[in-house]
């Protein structure tokens, strides 16, 4: 009986330092987020004031009227929203078709072409900013859409995840598609993509949340303010020697809010594709 009371009291005071853990954590991640709601109600004075208050005096939304001055907001969300829209549909098509290729397919040049891709990824994206925008340039195609999106057309890191996911997939499925008097693109389309729904679905929230965080490309390619994406536009209010921090928490909160939204409504396939990804 004492080894079984033992052994439950354990177990409890386990459950109570886990949770105890969860919660500092919780906390812990949720302060920058209330931090930044509160400071775009203060005036420029409580934002700098030492040591800091974490309340304002008085609640203000001229912050918010300010910012929606000083930014085309309208535009901002637009351009993101676009961006965002026309990475995901290019690394989910070209992706999926390469990664297939690469794990299902015998061709000459196979393990160099796939070993280019390697190096890309191990490569940091700023590398590639100068011949980026050397390429747009020569276009013609700076301050538009088009070359928000540019970066985003062919994505290394989309390759390899999805060539890993249809090695998963038992290639008598294909084979069989084959007997079936299925070719090659039909196999693809019809039986294989079919296969790698959640894996896709993964793709496309990374390549989401990285479209949304680019900062360096947008600046570097669009200089018009209106077509700028959020991120881009948000650093243009900060002061080369004095920032208006309530004004900037203010730009930051609106610009979260997108984002925020579309995981209140998306969380179930949110979390399923963020665990899919080392759940094989």
């Amino acid at each position: 009986m004492k080894s079984t009371a033992s052994l439950e009291q354990t177990r409890r005071l386990t459950t109570i330092l886990t949770y105890a853990a969860l919660i500092i954590g919780a906390i812990i991640m949720i302060f920058p987020f209330v931090w930044m709601i509160l400071t775009s109600s203060k005036t420029v004075a409580e934002s700098t004031q030492i040591p800091p208050t974490i309340f304002p005096q008085q609640f203000t939304t001229a912050n918010f009227t300010d910012v929606l001055t000083n930014l085309p907001f309208v535009n901002l969300y637009i351009n993101t929203g676009l961006t965002i829209l026309f990475r995901v549909i290019c690394a989910v098509v070209f992706s999926s078709m390469a990664g297939y290729a690469f794990a299902k397919l015998h061709f000459r040049g196979k393990n160099l072409l796939f070993g280019i891709v390697l190096v890309q990824m191990s490569l940091p994206s700023q590398i590639f900013i100068i011949p980026q925008y050397q390429m747009v340039a020569h276009m013609h195609l700076a301050n538009t859409i088009f070359a928000l999106v540019f970066p985003g057309l062919v994505s290394a890191f989309g390759i390899f995840f999805l060539r890993q996911t249809y090695m998963g997939i038992p290639t008598e499925i294909g084979e069989a598609a084959y007997l079936d008097g299925c070719n090659q693109w039909q196999t693809f389309t019809k039986v294989m993509f079919p296969l790698t729904g959640t894996s896709v679905a993964a793709l496309t929230i990374f390549t989401a949340v990285f479209a949304y965080g680019d900062l360096m490309w947008p600046q570097v390619v669009n200089s018009d303010t209106k077509m700028m994406t959020l991120s881009a536009g948000l650093a243009t209010l900060q002061g080369q020697f004095q920032s208006n921090f309530p004004v900037m928490m203010a730009g930051a909160l609106l610009a979260m809010l997108p984002m925020i939204i579309l995981y209140l409504i998306f969380q179930r396939q949110f979390i399923e594709g963020i665990a899919s990804t080392g759940g094989k």
